[in-house]
């Protein structure tokens, strides 16, 4: 059984204007996971992400960190958390070298050069380590937000949209990294606007909307509860209308009319393809090609927030 490092209890923030960002937040995290937090733009993520890290005063709730308060032992606490945010903030004239050295001597740590190699060498960055950070690329100024918040060896890293605006390859190096740091025991809080991104490397899934979290769920299970698998059949011939014996089936007509689109649960026992081929058949309708897709968590992700709205 997993232990569980950050408990959110009735978590609730709403500012001077008015405007509620959270409501009535209940969430656990556990130790060693990696929990992607999904949601669109202003549904609350990163007043979530602040409220944990204690940069934002929550209005009403409770939130613990491997047992502690995060108000009554926010040093302890804050020890225990690296946050790499969305903003590009750090000091342009100085170099990576020093900049990664000093955001560890913020938190108390003796020197350790070997380490610190290392977090600059895990994350490419080592041959600009003397570099004045100006001259950096915009991805590689995002791994070294990466490197300052891993400088003092937390035990839960929160990644607040880490590879936006990075390439392809830079995010595959990124993920090396955090799946290394998972394997290692390091608690993965990120959030992210590449759904794919979250298929590939959670192991649990929230999705917030309006400031209130409307669904968790493991990952695997999420995509077999609400994933859909689609049957296209490309037909000999285009139908004009589909016939009523198969009006039990609910399939639509492709727009060419050279489509019939089947939509099944892949969780029942029986998809009811086979039942669907005997029918077509009986029905005259012959088709030359057939091919299946299945809902990714984007598609399941839109209809949730959808759902929301």
């Amino acid at each position: 059984m997993m232990t569980t490092i950050i408990r959110i209890a009735n978590l609730s923030k709403t500012y001077a204007t008015g405007f509620t960002a959270l409501k009535d937040i209940n969430l656990e995290i556990k130790q060693g996971e990696i929990f992607a937090l999904l949601g669109p733009n202003g549904a609350g993520k990163t007043t979530l992400i602040g409220t944990i890290c204690g940069i934002v005063n929550p209005t009403s709730g409770a939130i613990t960190v491997d047992g502690m308060d995060i108000a009554a032992d926010y040093r302890k606490v804050r020890g225990m958390i690296g946050l790499v945010p969305q903003e590009l903030s750090t000091d342009m004239f100085e170099t990576p070298w020093n900049t990664v050295n000093f955001s560890r001597g913020l938190f108390g740590k003796p020197r350790n050069p070997a380490f610190v190699e290392k977090v600059l060498r895990d994350l490419s960055l080592w041959d600009k380590k003397d570099n004045r950070i100006m001259t950096l690329s915009g991805g590689m100024k995002r791994r070294l937000l990466i490197a300052k918040a891993l400088a003092h060896e937390p035990r839960i890293l929160f990644l607040d949209e880490p590879t936006a605006g990075v390439d392809v390859e830079l995010r595959r190096e990124m993920w090396e990294v955090v799946r290394q740091m998972r394997e290692k025991g390091v608690t993965i809080i990120l959030t992210t606007h590449y759904i794919e991104e979250a298929e590939e490397m959670a192991d649990r899934v929230g999705v917030i909307a309006k400031g209130e979290i409307i669904l968790v769920e493991e990952k695997n299970e999420l995509m077999r509860k609400l994933g859909k698998k689609q049957l296209q059949l490309h037909l000999s011939a285009p139908l004009d209308a589909i016939p009523d014996t198969l009006a039990s089936y609910g399939l639509q007509l492709g727009a060419d009319r050279h489509e019939l689109i089947y939509t099944y649960d892949t969780r029942a026992e029986r998809t009811g393809i086979t039942a669907l081929l005997n029918d077509l058949r009986t029905a005259g309708l012959s088709f030359k090609d057939l091919s299946t897709t299945q809902s990714s968590l984007e598609d399941i992700f839109v209809d949730l927030v959808r759902q929301k709205r």
